[in-house]
């Protein structure tokens, strides 16, 4: 069964508030059965998170102490992401759409938003903050035309971003569910579908 992956046309398609789903024989290690959530594509490159792939051990709490931040009875006990390679010590938080800091949450659509800001941490430490929360360190960074590349290479599977997906979703279950929610089984992926 062939499946289109991505229609390349003259004009950039905007991808922002998708998922990327890393075929099986990426190649990149660093992105082997990723799920990458599009924060922001355009012309000028793209910016996502990986969702599905944990630091070893690492909680909010740590990074709070590390930023003495107080805790508390209520403070959320959130996994941290490897959210990607570029700037492993930068946090980013994914999260839904009913929290937003005046200045700093890039509303990416109308169910999700990203906040980079420390605020945003001393509301989930105090109990607050958004229902849904995903902390990630670092991020997946594409130049301009390097994911329409990749894509056309069958280095990734587009899909609609859903909030029970992201944030609902053991991250061991993630890449199959993802795979799933399009029909399809990963038993018949290969690096050569997917060409129209």
């Amino acid at each position: 069964m062939q499946h289109m992956l991505f229609s390349m046309s003259s004009n950039t398609t905007d991808l922002t508030g998708k998922l990327l789903i890393a075929m099986p024989e990426m190649g990149d290690p660093r992105f082997e059965r990723s799920v990458v959530y599009l924060c922001a594509h355009s012309d000028e490159g793209a910016m996502g998170l990986i969702v599905n792939k944990p630091t070893d051990d690492v909680v909010l709490g740590d990074l709070l102490e590390q930023l003495d931040i107080p805790q508390g009875p209520s403070t959320r006990n959130i996994i941290v992401h490897y959210g990607g390679p570029v700037e492993h010590g930068r946090g980013f938080v994914l999260h839904s759409s009913d929290y937003q800091s005046d200045t700093a949450t890039l509303q990416v659509d109308s169910r999700f938003g990203m906040t980079a800001t420390v605020d945003i941490l001393q509301e989930l430490a105090r109990g607050e903050g958004p229902s849904s929360a995903l902390m990630a360190l670092g991020y997946a960074g594409w130049g301009p035309n390097q994911l329409e590349e990749e894509l056309q290479e069958n280095g990734w599977l587009v899909c609609d971003a859903e909030l029970e997906l992201v944030f609902g979703t053991s991250d061991t279950d993630k890449w199959m569910s993802a795979l799933h929610s399009m029909g399809i089984d990963a038993l018949n992926l290969s690096a050569s579908q997917g060409r129209a």
